[in-house]
């Protein structure tokens, strides 16, 4: 089995776990030289084993393309993006059927780019996606008839790179802010860069427009910086995680802090603190994660993975992770996309194995519902 641990953070995490100590040398899936591992800081103690399940009680749709961003609707439908195919599909989960609801234009599939994460607001769908010459946020009205109106852009100029770390996550905060998370275009230096949103997490009103307050700077649309590749974005009541790629060592369960830099490329995983950077509240090494969708349900936060092909639950108390991640469905489904709240008390959970890295099954891509206890 890989490792993971859970790390302090500013004092407020109190348990910290670990489990076994080495680290592979695979990337997650993507195309650039591994980095050679290094040690971690030393780890005060063990963390509680955490208690709870979680079944895979059905499949809402299936015989998807590549299945990125997910959101429920208020009549409980589902809108579903593919990646690859630049559509918008709308899905009826009670007999699983599959309409177009749009067919996004200009949008630019080279590598990990394409239709990324999407969102829901006031009868509006927004939606990330690579373009030709960047990556940007594109807002769509959804109309009576179930199908979405033509996109306008409300945030353009995230910089793209035609393989890797576009990121692409996307969520509205429950101070009705519009977040996303951006990779660093395969420049790891833009990440540290105050003028550039690559490698941030960003803020900004439904608009597209830098908030009054709030961010790392007044006219910013920069909340957080130093990230490698970021794609989950989760609250519990009133704090931000973002689930991010490490390289070949360790990726990462952040906490975010307005303003915060997270080290990257100077650190992969913990031991910046001396130097001014925040640490991440969990490490996973790549095999186990490359972490995807992020969703808080049931006080917990639920990490879908990629490459460890698996689902995980941090469970979460007013300090931060208060157990160890429990790991659910290892390989059972393949890799896994997205991971959102259903409404109802389920998960829904969006396999992704038709995006190239994976081995498709018949069936494949699927929506799965999962009931946890």
């Amino acid at each position: 089995m890989g490792s993971r641990r859970l790390t302090a953070h500013a004092a407020a995490i109190a348990a910290i776990a670990v489990l076994a100590a080495g680290c592979g040398t695979d990337t997650n899936g993507e195309d650039e030289p591994a980095v050679p591992a290094t040690d971690g800081p030393p780890e005060p103690g063990a963390a509680p084993e955490a208690e709870g399940t979680a079944e895979v009680v059905g499949t809402v749709a299936e015989d998807l393309d590549s299945p990125w961003g997910l959101v429920v609707l208020p009549d409980g439908d589902l809108l579903v993006g593919s990646r690859d195919a630049s559509v918008i599909s709308r899905v009826d989960p009670e007999d699983g059927s599959v309409t177009e609801a749009a067919d996004l234009s200009g949008v630019d599939t080279d590598g990990e780019g394409g239709l990324l994460g999407m969102a829901f607001r006031d009868e509006q769908v927004y939606a990330y996606h690579t373009a030709a010459e960047d990556n940007r946020i594109v807002r769509m009205d959804l109309r009576d008839d179930g199908t979405l109106a033509e996109s306008e852009v409300v945030l353009s100029g995230i910089p793209r790179d035609a393989r890797i770390h576009n990121g692409g996550g996307l969520a509205f905060g429950p101070d009705d802010m519009l977040y996303a998370g951006t990779g660093d275009a395969n420049d790891p230096a833009l990440a540290q860069d105050e003028d550039s949103l690559a490698g941030k997490i960003l803020r900004m009103t439904p608009d597209g427009e830098p908030p009054e307050e709030g961010n790392a700077e007044p006219g910013s649309l920069v909340h957080s910086l130093g990230h490698r590749n970021v794609q989950g974005l989760a609250w519990d009541d009133d704090q931000l995680w973002v689930s991010e790629f490490g390289a070949s060592e360790w990726d990462e369960l952040n906490l975010i802090r307005p303003g915060g830099n997270y080290g990257w490329p100077h650190h992969e995983g913990s031991g910046g603190e001396a130097e001014g950077y925040i640490d991440p509240v969990v490490e996973w090494q790549p095999s186990e994660a490359s972490p995807s969708g992020l969703a808080f349900h049931e006080g917990a936060l639920w990490m879908a993975a990629l490459r460890g092909e698996r689902l995980w639950r941090i469970p979460l108390d007013a300090a931060g992770p208060s157990a160890e991640p429990q790991s659910f469905f290892a390989h059972e489904y393949g890799r896994l996309r997205t991971v959102v709240p259903d409404g109802d008390g389920q998960l829904l959970l969006v396999t992704n194995e038709t995006d190239t890295r994976g081995n498709p099954d018949e069936g494949d891509d699927r929506i799965l519902r999962v009931d946890i206890t």
